[in-house]
């Protein structure tokens, strides 16, 4: 599975895709120079159970992390991951 992060115009997302068929999305707008919303996940039904939405939400906070930035997850997936990962905490928006 390749995740990839891209960023255009205060908005950016991450997709992960297998064998060049998308797998899913999630993206995040831009809300100032360290503050990042993720606001939507959406994996392909053929990859549902796959872990596919957590690559790509922890690609999104290894990015958060090199630009030394937080997170505030609206997406409720994304807000589920964070109350129940320790481990990527350091970049969540308090």
């Amino acid at each position: 599975m390749e995740v990839i992060v891209k960023e255009l115009d205060g908005k950016g997302y991450a997709m992960a895709r297998e064998n060049g068929k998308r797998a899913g999305m999630m993206t995040y707008s831009i809300a100032g120079e360290a503050l990042i919303i993720v606001d939507h996940t959406e994996v392909e039904p053929d990859f549902n159970g796959k872990g596919v939405g957590q690559q790509m939400l922890y690609k999104i906070v290894d990015m958060a992390r090199e630009k030394q930035i937080k997170i505030i997850p609206l997406c409720p997936f994304a807000a589920a991951m964070f109350k129940r990962t320790d481990n990527i905490k350091d970049v969540l928006k308090g």
